[in-house]
């Protein structure tokens, strides 16, 4: 909501708060759930982006004020390609994670354009991307408790396609 510029800068301590409580140290907490599981694209995805959220309340608490703005999009970019790649595994699994994923690149990338090339319009359109991708992720949160609660799909997912289950099936926790 600040990047889409629907709150000020003044609104960044509850950010910075929610993304060390809740977009980090959950998410490793969930991380260290996955991998047992055998999950290896939650297990990539929950760890990968909580390191994100610590490293970028971090980042925003104490070193901001000195990084040059053409690098901070590098690092957005560079996410930005993670998270592509992170969609392209997505293609696999249910549609509503593919969306998220597909949103969240588009959000990396629009906000990363937006400090290498100092365009403030990318800025806002990437901050409303992410309100977008975060609408998106809320929805499968909410989607996967009732659905498992209720025993039933209450909120529908979007069954992966059929070819993309067929090479998970076929490719994926092979022994070596």
């Amino acid at each position: 909501m600040v990047n889409a510029g629907w709150f000020t800068g003044t609104s960044v301590p509850l950010v910075l708060a929610s993304a060390f409580a809740f977009g980090g140290t959950a998410q490793f907490a969930a991380e260290l759930m996955e991998m047992p599981r055998g999950n290896t694209f939650g297990f990539v995805a929950f760890c990968s982006y909580g390191a994100f959220w610590w490293s970028f309340a971090l980042f925003v608490q104490f070193f901001a004020a000195t990084v040059p703005p053409t690098f901070v999009g590098w690092w957005l970019v560079m996410w930005g390609v993670f998270t592509f790649y992170m969609w392209i595994g997505s293609l696999a699994l249910n549609r509503a994670l593919q969306s998220i994923f597909l949103a969240l690149w588009i959000t990396f990338f629009l906000l990363g354009a937006a400090d290498l090339f100092a365009i403030p319009a990318l800025h806002v359109l990437g901050g409303y991307m992410g309100l977008v991708t975060a609408a998106l992720a809320f929805y499968l949160a909410a989607a996967e408790v009732i659905n498992e609660t209720h025993g039933r799909v209450v909120l529908p997912v979007g069954a992966p396609t059929k070819a993309a289950t067929r090479a998970v099936a076929v490719g994926v926790h092979q022994p070596a």
